[in-house]
């Protein structure tokens, strides 16, 4: 299959495997980090939200440089800035210099790189893969991810925090190396056709009327958002839950997180046949009411094979919905407008989740650790109904 869609899509799939092994192994470790230091699900959750507020406050300009720029040498860049970031952190865990503010600080740099790497990565990839490869090429990258990040580095991160607090960061900086690396090995694609529109900002406002404009595509950023606000409210006190709830250690905790992976791998092998079977439309009004019957399970249930098993199922609807809707983006947007067009996508994606993660260490701390995911429930069967007449227009991807 590699083969078939190019060897620069190799390495730029290779690049995302490693880099993605340390994202996870980041995730994992982060939380712990920060529950070592604080049992507050406030500033727990507020660590989460130091990553994903970057999202809010520059998505669309991060966005509107990547149509700009060169994406390929943007990634490189964006890659080599996290590992220094990363490797500053695990010096300061070693030297026992970290505290709460260190940690959102490097949050905060990580999530606003990720505003530039993740954007360019998706623009970047209809310059390497035909287009009707496309959908190939985004699930080989979600089961990539989902194997590596989810399933693979989360236990991995548990464990590698168990023996030193440093030493997951300290990964995570060599993975940003090693990935800048590999894509900086990608030959050059052709420059992609973009209009200026006199100022930043007009550019900017070209990519959200194009958006606004297009009823499926605005349909599914405002569902996402929205669903995004609840989900991030509840998982931002995952490990907490996981503690308090389901009495899980460390390592238990971890096991939990690759879940997420079994079912996620599940699904990027699935997203294909199930969409030619039932159509896109089926599948994402059924992804949203699996995300409210998710919420709704974590929040009765204090058994951790129940828990394991609701995010099985999540797993396989969160990789047929990104295949689905990142294929779909990627063939339906003008080139040039990409990279635009996808950063107002992500700013109402992250910023929910920022919005989200703030919320949930509030709600956890006023009421009780299952408040957010009842309120999660409640929110996203709300969303699915308001979307589900907009989803019919859906293709298949």
């Amino acid at each position: 299959m590699s083969a078939l869609l190019g060897a620069d899509f190799s390495k730029l799939w290779t690049a995302s495997a490693v880099s993605n092994l340390g994202d996870g192994i980041t995730m994992a470790a982060g939380p712990l980090l920060v529950a070592s230091l604080t049992a507050d699900p406030a500033l727990v959750a507020g660590a989460a939200f130091a990553q994903q507020l970057p999202w809010l406050l520059f998505a669309l300009v991060s966005g509107a440089y990547v149509d700009r720029l060169d994406r390929r040498r943007l990634i490189v860049a964006v890659n080599l800035l996290r590992g220094l970031v990363l490797g500053a952190l695990a010096v300061s865990v070693v030297t026992g210099s970290t505290g709460i503010p260190v940690i959102y600080l490097a949050f905060f740099l990580l999530g606003v790189g990720e505003t530039l790497a993740d954007t360019a990565s998706a623009a970047l990839l209809p310059a390497i893969v035909a287009p009707e490869r496309l959908a190939s090429a985004n699930a080989r990258l979600m089961a990539t991810f989902t194997v590596v990040n989810q399933f693979l580095a989360k236990p991995v991160g548990a464990g590698l925090f168990a023996v030193s607090a440093a030493l997951p960061f300290g990964v995570d900086a060599v993975s940003f190396a090693v990935a800048a690396a590999l894509v900086a090995t990608v030959r050059p694609a052709p420059a992609q056709p973009y209009e200026r529109g006199g100022s930043l900002r007009a550019e900017i406002a070209a990519g959200l009327r194009w958006l606004w404009r297009h009823r499926l595509m605005r349909t599914l950023a405002l569902a996402m958002g929205l669903a995004n606000v609840v989900f991030c409210a509840a998982f931002a006190v995952f490990v907490l839950y996981a503690r308090e709830r389901l009495g899980l250690s460390e390592i238990g905790y971890g096991v939990l997180l690759t879940t997420f992976g079994v079912g996620g791998l599940v699904g990027t092998g699935l997203a294909a046949r199930l969409e030619a079977r039932l159509g896109a439309t089926v599948l994402l009004r059924a992804g949203l009411v699996i995300e409210a019957v998710t919420h709704g399970v974590l929040a009765a249930t204090t058994v951790p094979l129940v828990a394991g098993a609701v995010l099985v199922v999540f797993g396989i609807h969160t990789m047929v919905w990104g295949v689905i809707v990142t294929t779909l983006r990627q063939r339906i947007v003008p080139g040039g407008l990409l990279g635009r067009v996808a950063s107002v996508s992500a700013l109402f994606d992250y910023g929910g989740a920022a919005i989200g993660s703030l919320l949930g260490g509030l709600l956890a701390r006023t009421w009780t650790i299952t408040a957010p995911y009842w309120l999660a429930c409640a929110a996203t069967a709300a969303v699915a109904a308001a979307a589900w007449r907009p989803l019919a227009l859906a293709r298949p991807a």
